[in-house]
């Protein structure tokens, strides 16, 4: 008989408590779970992915400076909470590219019917006294739930044109939700935009942006931002890979002993050097006023591209600690399978490069012009 529900329970001879601790105990320590590899919770490794190409020695004394200092901040107070949570103003655009990769080391434009298609979109802007009426929806905005402002791309009723105008966050009829489920980039709260007769005054018309033409300009340099992500990210799978296999035995030696993930190890780091050198020199070419939006979406294709290939690597060299994120990889896949699609699928920006070398834009299907015998 059973008098209380913190009795003891005898079921086929075994002694079971009704309150089981069994289930409510709180998670191990992953460091005692797992003495031989140190989380990236608790301390991130150090740089191991700079192998040949003395990186350093490619940046000015300044650039060198930046990235030093956001790498000690990254790595001490960002990585042991990045898995939980959801510009740099006067800077060479290699000193931002830096400063975002080793973020990303540790770490509005398109609407619901058109994406990759973004020169169609849809939201209109209509001239009116004092300003401007934006009608339309957005979806994909970066932390448009909580920013006190929005930039808007609309196209002019008028011209035709895009425009950009600067929208207020308690604007009437603005109406910003959280898209929820996200399984990559968490640290961002992308949100969905509703425009309904918002007033815009002229005053908040962003001056300059008159034609897609614009519009263009601005994603290159936001391609080549989100190439040097990719780098951060791999980079810093790599360095957790690397302390990894030095330190996690089986078989009663290190896995870095065996050639398979030696062999692993090495395309992860041949990966990742050549990004750097693609990524740098883009960057070069967009100070000295050469970059073109084909140079911006190579970059961005190809080394988001190698940088998925290499994370993967990493995820199957951790086996099953590749999905756990206390050791940051996990992570960092999930964030690749974002970035490999935003800004411009992989596809998209290989065809702005390809109408670049060949003169030929294949973005459309082409029209027949020989008439159907149906």
């Amino acid at each position: 008989m059973i008098s209380d529900v913190n009795d003891v329970i005898i079921l086929n001879g075994v002694n079971k408590s009704a309150r089981s601790s069994y289930s409510n105990l709180p998670a191990l320590d992953v460091s005692l779970a797992f003495p031989q590899a140190t989380p990236a919770t608790s301390k991130f490794p150090p740089c191991a992915s700079d192998y040949y190409i003395n990186f350093d020695g490619l940046l000015t004394s300044e650039e060198q400076a930046i990235r030093k200092k956001v790498r000690e901040c990254a790595e001490k107070e960002l990585a042991p909470i990045v898995a939980e949570g959801y510009g740099c103003p006067g800077l060479s655009i290699t000193g931002a590219a830096v400063a975002l990769a080793e973020i990303a080391r540790v770490d509005a434009l398109t609407e619901p019917d058109y994406g990759s298609d973004a020169s169609a979109l849809r939201t209109t802007a209509t001239k009116v006294e004092g300003g401007w009426i934006l009608e339309g929806q957005k979806r994909w905005v970066g932390n448009s739930t909580f920013a006190d402002l929005l930039v808007i791309l609309a196209r002019n009723t008028t011209t035709k044109q895009i425009n950009a105008f600067i929208v207020k966050k308690h604007a009437p009829g603005l109406t910003a939700t959280k898209i929820e489920n996200k399984i990559g980039l968490r640290i961002v709260q992308n949100g969905d935009v509703l425009l309904k007769n918002v007033f815009v005054p002229d005053e908040d018309r962003v001056p300059g942006f008159k034609s897609f033409q614009d519009t263009i300009t601005t994603l290159s340099i936001s391609r080549l931002m989100v190439a040097w992500q990719s780098i951060g990210i791999a980079m810093g799978v790599y360095d957790m890979c690397h302390r990894y296999l030095m330190e996690r035995k089986q078989f009663g030696a290190p896995l870095a002993v065996f050639q398979i993930t030696q062999q692993k190890l090495v395309q992860m780091l041949g990966n990742i050097q050549a990004m750097i050198l693609a990524g740098w020199r883009v960057c070069k070419l967009y100070e000295d006023g050469k970059m073109t939006a084909g140079h911006a979406s190579l970059a961005k294709a190809w080394i988001t591209s190698r940088a998925r290939e290499t994370v993967a690597l990493g995820r199957e060299l951790l086996g099953g600690n590749g999905i756990s994120t206390d050791f940051h990889v996990a992570k960092a896949f999930c964030d690749l399978e974002s970035i490999h699609t935003y800004e411009g699928s992989y596809e998209i920006n290989n065809l702005i490069a390809a109408r670049e070398i060949t003169g030929f834009a294949s973005f459309k299907p082409a029209v027949s012009t020989q008439q159907s015998r149906l």
